[in-house]
């Protein structure tokens, strides 16, 4: 088996170290649920502005990754996810977009990305798929936040293109990361979602459900994924994906499904220091 790619730093997030091999001011990882303020179901590391959680503690918790990372919160840039495929390129004039309202991050949006140094992207999860993207000879960096709605609606694809079409970048050149989010082990669904998804693929991929019983389907979101990224040609070699299930590893991860939807949320994450 591929070794894990999303490695602990520390208790509060996960790195992707083959990516900070290649460039050593790239900032990038997965939040945890532990080394946070806040209490109940919310404990401890809650990102989320928008799950009902006290304010004062999600932001002493923002301020708290900040700072473990060393990277300032008026620099972030969060954005008011709606389960779409919207992209946005975003630039320094951002910074600062959604760091204490969820609403006043960048509007009706879903990924992320730029070619700046000096901002970081984020965007919320708790058993979706983080999607990360980078290009080590340009410094363009990316994030897409992908449910089964975004899947289907191939926002993987759609952030491949926006590089490709929109900003001349190689196909062979761009280097995507899957992240932690919920497994197949655990993502149960129906014919309405399966024949969204027999939609959007090609036959010659992986297929990335078994079917159950009638009319349920266990999904594999992160294969999935893999399948568009493929499908919108990024190399294979070129695709790291996690082997870890938000909903199955109980004491690392918040997972909506797992909780009743009475849940935190973590962060993924991707910067740039500037130059020195």
């Amino acid at each position: 088996m591929t070794a894990e790619p999303f490695q602990l730093r520390e208790e509060s997030y996960l790195s992707i170290y083959l990516w900070n091999e290649k460039d050593s001011k790239l900032k990038v990882g997965f939040t945890t649920k532990h080394g946070g303020q806040s209490i109940e179901e919310f404990s401890s590391l809650n990102l989320g502005l928008h799950v009902q959680d006290q304010h004062e503690s999600v932001m002493k918790n923002r301020n708290f990754l900040s700072r473990n990372i060393s990277f300032p919160l008026e620099k972030w840039i969060f954005a008011e996810q709606t389960h779409s495929n919207n992209i946005k390129k975003v630039s320094k004039p951002h910074s600062g977009k959604g760091i204490g309202s969820y609403k006043d991050g960048i509007m009706d949006c879903d990924g992320l990305y730029t070619n700046d140094k000096g901002i970081m992207l984020s965007l919320c999860f708790a058993d979706c798929v983080p999607l990360y993207f980078f290009h080590p000879k340009s410094n363009f960096i990316g994030l897409a936040h992908a449910g089964w709605k975004g899947s289907v609606q191939d926002i993987a694809g759609e952030m491949v293109r926006k590089w490709t079409i929109d900003e001349g970048l190689p196909y062979s050149e761009i280097l995507v990361a899957i992240g932690p989010s919920i497994g197949a082990c655990c993502y149960k669904v129906d014919d309405r979602v399966i024949t969204s998804v027999n939609k959007v693929l090609l036959e010659k991929y992986p297929l990335p459900y078994e079917n159950i019983t009638s009319g349920q389907y266990n999904l594999d979101l992160k294969q999935l994924n893999k399948n568009l990224l493929m499908q919108a040609g990024i190399k294979v070699e070129n695709i790291l994906v996690s082997q870890q299930c938000t909903s199955c590893e109980t004491d690392l991860y918040f997972s909506h499904r797992r909780d009743d939807g009475k849940t935190g949320r973590m962060l993924s994450f991707i910067g740039i220091d500037e130059e020195a």
